[in-house]
């Protein structure tokens, strides 16, 4: 190893990562980027498939947003918001507010994907706190969704191997089922029906006590590219304006373009109360993000000082000029080359390779919306029984794909396929073949090898016989 991957074993701690299996590897360093591709310290090359954890929607190394960045640095780096207005900020305001659902009006910045989602669920409590109605303290989830990992987040997120060990600092969400077609058992018209049967339920159940249902729109990301079946968002809506409580929406993931809109909420035509964004939003340059609110939930902050309904919160680096200009220059991006109108081929592209990748074995589902695909592998096609955790088999898929030039991180055992938005059909080409020849040709052998090694350390632990 060289020194970096040296020091890096030695003094970093990686995000989600089991540092023991980490500790045991060899890490891949990335010193430069330049469109779909990375470049490690040894010069080789990958397709960056996920496009740097779902943000990196122009590639890297974009010039026009090195420029915008570049600009404003001849200028200021960082100015406090609190008391202070900066000109980046309000310029990417007044965009978000141009380019979002009708409706939303107003925006508070922070820096993550999470603190974006705590922003908001601050905002639900508080607003109705400010109108009197203290007992609407109760927010509704759905099963398997992944929101953030702040400790307001991680109370409205339903994947239990990320949030079940902060249980005790956490408070206590509502959550109904999530609507999963392949693991339902019947249609996906039925999916849907079943499952806003079951918010209607919860909804009318708590009445008096919900603020807010939290969503991520269309797609679940953390729980492996679950897509919704159609019509499912707009039916949460309904039925949150219905009952009176907010509607919540995680564009985190979903956000800029992925699902083929500039928002997930669009397929749809829902609009919601609260929009939150990050990720993509700088074009993955920045941690920028946003919480975007209606104007009569501002409203309800507008009262003198001594009455205390103003919103306490904020970050250092809120609303960062740097930040700020940097998701102009994505903006800039998306509308000077045409990025969503160009999707289309692409999108078809995808779609053509994951059918053909459904068809082999261990594969028990593929599924997409826009460039958002996941790969469910399974032990068993017939009964979609689920490898064993414990034998990583996405993981170490992932590992033969990398040494062909093909960066991925899967979900468990499901592969993520998110590859940034201006990647060519050449491009995509090379990564879907990629990914389908690794399943077809190296997956059979990789399961078989896998339980042999679990069976042989089953045997090892037996206890003897006398």
């Amino acid at each position: 190893m060289n020194n970096l991957q040296q020091w890096d074993q030695q003094y970093v701690w990686h995000p989600f990562t089991p540092m023991k299996l980490w500790l045991n590897s060899e890490p891949l360093v990335i010193e430069r980027g330049e469109g779909v591709y990375l470049f490690d310290t040894e010069g080789r090359r990958y397709i960056d498939g996920v496009s740097s954890l779902w943000c990196n929607v122009h590639g890297h190394n974009h010039p026009v947003i090195n420029a915008a960045i570049q600009e404003q640095l001849g200028k200021i780096a960082h100015s406090t918001m609190l008391g202070l207005a900066s000109g980046p900020s309000i310029e990417l305001a007044k965009q978000l507010v141009e380019i979002t659902p009708a409706g939303l009006e107003k925006v508070f910045y922070s820096d993550s994907g999470a603190t974006a989602v705590e922003i908001a669920i601050k905002i639900a409590f508080q607003y109705w706190r400010n109108l009197g109605e203290n007992e609407r303290t109760r927010f509704i989830a759905l099963k398997q969704s992944y929101h953030g990992d702040t400790m307001g987040s991680v109370s409205v997120g339903g994947i239990e191997i990320f949030h079940q060990i902060f249980g005790p600092l956490t408070f206590k969400s509502i959550f109904s089922e999530s609507p999963h077609p392949y693991r339902f058992e019947g249609t996906a018209d039925q999916c849907r029906e079943h499952c806003l049967g079951q918010m209607d339920n919860l909804l009318a159940e708590h009445s008096d006590e919900v603020a807010a249902v939290v969503v991520e729109p269309l797609v679940q990301g953390a729980a492996g590219l679950i897509v919704h079946p159609e019509g499912f968002l707009a039916g949460v809506a309904k039925l949150a304006k219905e009952h009176g409580v907010l509607l919540i929406v995680d564009e985190v993931a979903t956000g800029f373009g992925k699902t083929g809109t500039m928002f997930a909420c669009e397929h749809e035509e829902v609009q919601p109360d609260i929009m939150c964004l990050a990720k993509g939003l700088t074009g993955g340059y920045l941690p920028v993000a946003a919480t975007l609110v209606s104007e009569r939930i501002f409203e309800a902050f507008l009262s003198e000082p001594y009455l205390e309904t103003t919103f306490y919160h904020g970050h250092t680096y809120t609303g960062n000029a740097l930040g700020c200009a940097a998701a102009l220059g994505c903006l800039r991006v998306f509308e000077q080359e045409k990025t969503l109108e160009n999707l289309s081929a692409k999108i078809e592209l995808l779609e053509k390779h994951l059918e053909q990748i459904g068809q082999l074995d261990y594969v028990g589902d593929v599924r997409n919306r826009g460039v958002m695909a996941g790969v469910e592998l399974v032990a068993d096609k017939a009964t979609k029984k689920d490898f064993p955790g414990e034998l990583r088999i996405g993981a170490q898929l992932c590992d033969l794909m990398r040494a062909k030039g093909v960066l991925l991180r899967p979900l468990g055992n499901v592969l993520v396929i998110m590859p940034p938005l201006t990647i060519s059909l050449d491009e995509l080409q090379e990564l879907m073949e990629v990914v389908s020849q690794t399943i077809e040709q190296d997956l059979p052998e990789l399961v078989r090898s896998s339980c042999n090694r679990k069976i042989s350390r089953k045997d090892a632990k037996a206890p003897r016989k006398i």
